[in-house]
C-alpha cells in the first residue's frame, strides 16, 4: 500500500511517498517559498532521479500541491501511472489542543475541529490546514488522515500537565501543558520496546529528541506520563535558539528595563536565546563542540548547559516513572553525536547508566550503546516521523473500516 505523507508549513511543503508494506520511501520532495516569490521545488524518486531547486512559482499550496502531484505522476519518470495508487495521505498537524487524543480521519467536522485549534498553534495549524485543503481538491475521494505532534501527549495527567495558575484559565482557555514531537517519541518508544530486554508492556523509559529544538518523554508501557515541552515548543531544556524554562518573571522585567514589548521578548525567547544566544558562535552543535575545543569559553558553557540540563530532565523523570530501564537518544543531535551521549549519561551513574564508550561512536545508525553491565539500556534510535504518520494512517483506516487492502484492489 502507498502512504502519501504531507507536513506543510507556512511557505513551505513537504512530502514522502511510502511503499508501507516494505517501508521504502519512493519519492519525497519539498516546495519551499510558496507565496512569497522566488518560489523552489525540489524532488527525488526511488530510481534516481532528481529536481533539485527548480524555479516554479507557487502562489499558495494548491499550487505546490499541483506541482507535487505532477512529479510523482512524470511519465517520463514514473514511480505512480494514477493517483489511485495512492491508497491514504498522512498529514503532519502540530496542535491538536484539547480536542485531539489520537489521529483523525479528515472530515468536515474535523476540519471545523482544526480550526478551533488554531488559537493553540497560530504559526503551524492554518498551514496545515492548506495542505489538507489542497489535497482535498486535488486528489478527491482519497482518505486523508490528520496526526497532531501533541496527541502522544495526552495520557498525562493532570498534576503533569496543570500550570499553578488560576484555574480558570485552564477553564476558560485551556491553558496547560500540551508537549511536542510526539510522533517521534511515540516511534522511538514504540521501536525500543521491540529492542529491549524489558517487559514491553510496562517498559520505564526517558525518550530524549534532540536537534535543534529538543524535547524529553518519560514513557511507561507505552503511554506519555510526563514531558518537557508545554503549552508551546519554547519551554524545556535550552535549545539551539529556545531559552528553554525560564523564571516568567524575567519577561516583564526584560521588557520594562529594555523599553520592549512582551511580544519582543517572546521572539527574542525563540529566535535568539538558547545555545546560539549564550554562545554568540551557532545553534548547531558542530559549530559550538568545534569552538569550544579551540578554546571558545561560551561556547563550552552553552555546551555544559545543555548537557547538565538533559541529565536533570531525565533523573527527574526516573521519580516519574518510579524507576528507569531505558534511555532513548533520537533526532538530530541525539543521534550523532557520541560526546553529548557520553557527557549526559555520566551524570547519570547512580542511577546505575553506563555506555560502551565504543558502542557510543556511532552516528544516525540504530545501536543498543549501554554497556553490558549497566543496570538501564541506552539506545540511539534514529526517528522516522514519516514511517509514524503513514503507520498511525494506516490504524485509522482500518478502524475507520476503510480498508486499504480492499482499496488498492479497486
Amino acid at each position: 500500500m502507498n502512504i502519501l505523507v504531507i507536513n506543510s508549513g507556512s511557505s513551505s511543503l513537504k512530502y514522502q511517498l511510502l511503499d508501507f508494506e516494505h517501508k521504502v520511501v519512493m519519492a519525497k520532495g519539498v516546495c519551499e517559498r510558496i507565496g512569497i516569490g522566488g518560489s523552489l521545488f525540489s524532488h527525488s524518486n526511488s530510481n534516481g532521479y532528481k529536481i533539485e531547486k527548480e524555479k516554479f512559482e507557487m502562489k499558495d499550496h494548491r499550487d505546490a500541491a499541483k506541482r507535487m502531484v505532477d512529479a510523482l505522476l512524470d511519465p517520463d519518470h514514473p514511480i505512480i501511472k494514477s493517483l489511485s495508487e495512492i491508497n491514504g495521505i498522512g498529514h503532519r498537524v502540530v496542535h491538536g489542543g484539547p480536542i485531539f487524543s489520537e489521529p483523525a480521519i479528515v472530515t468536515e467536522e474535523v476540519k471545523e475541529s482544526i480550526r478551533q485549534t488554531y488559537v493553540w498553534g497560530p504559526l503551524h495549524n492554518p498551514a496545515n490546514m492548506m495542505g489538507i485543503e489542497a489535497c482535498e481538491k486535488l486528489m478527491p475521494g482519497v482518505p486523508q488522515v490528520c496526526v497532531f505532534d501533541t496527541a502522544f501527549h495526552q495520557t498525562l495527567p493532570p498534576e503533569a500537565y496543570m500550570y499553578g495558575l488560576p484555574y480558570r484559565y485552564y477553564e476558560k482557555h485551556q491553558i496547560r501543558r500540551y508537549g511536542f514531537h510526539g510522533t517521534s517519541h511515540m516511534f522511538v518508544s514504540r521501536r525500543c520496546a521491540e529492542l529491549s530486554k524489558f517487559k514491553a508492556s510496562s517498559l520505564k523509559l526517558v525518550s530524549c529528541h534532540l536537534g535543534n529544538g529538543s524535547s524529553f518523554a518519560a514513557v511507561k508501557g507505552g503511554k506519555c506520563l510526563d514531558t518537557s515541552m508545554g503549552l508551546t515548543p519554547l519551554a524545556g531544556i535550552i535549545m539551539g535558539t529556545r531559552c528553554g524554562d525560564i523564571d516568567p518573571a524575567i519577561v516583564p522585567f526584560i521588557a520594562e528595563l529594555e523599553g520592549i514589548s512582551c511580544k519582543d521578548v517572546d521572539r527574542i525567547m525563540n529566535s535568539e536565546s538558547g545555545v546560539k544566544g549564550i554562545s554568540g558562535v551557532s545553534s548547531d552543535f558542530r559549530d559550538l563542540e568545534a569552538a569550544a575545543d579551540a578554546g571558545n569559553e561560551r561556547a563550552q558553557l552553552a555546551l555544559s548547559m545543555f548537557y547538565y540540563q538533559a541529565s536533570k530532565i531525565i533523573a527527574s523523570y526516573a521519580a516519574v516513572l518510579n524507576g528507569l530501564e531505558a534511555i532513548v537518544f533520537t533526532a538530530g543531535i541525539g543521534e550523532n553525536d557520541p560526546k553529548m551521549r557520553q557527557a549526559v549519561c555520566d551524570r547519570l551513574s547512580y542511577l546505575g547508566v553506563r555506555l560502551d564508550p565504543e558502542a557510543n561512536q556511532v552516528r544516525g545508525k540504530e545501536r543498543k550503546i549501554s554497556a553490558e553491565d549497566s543496570q538501564v539500556e541506552v539506545f540511539v534510535i534514529p526517528t522516522n516521523e514519516e514511517l509514524s504518520i503513514a503507520r498511525q494512517t494506516v490504524e485509522m483506516l482500518d478502524l475507520d473500516k476503510c480498508s486499504v487492502t480492499e482499496k488498492s484492489q479497486h
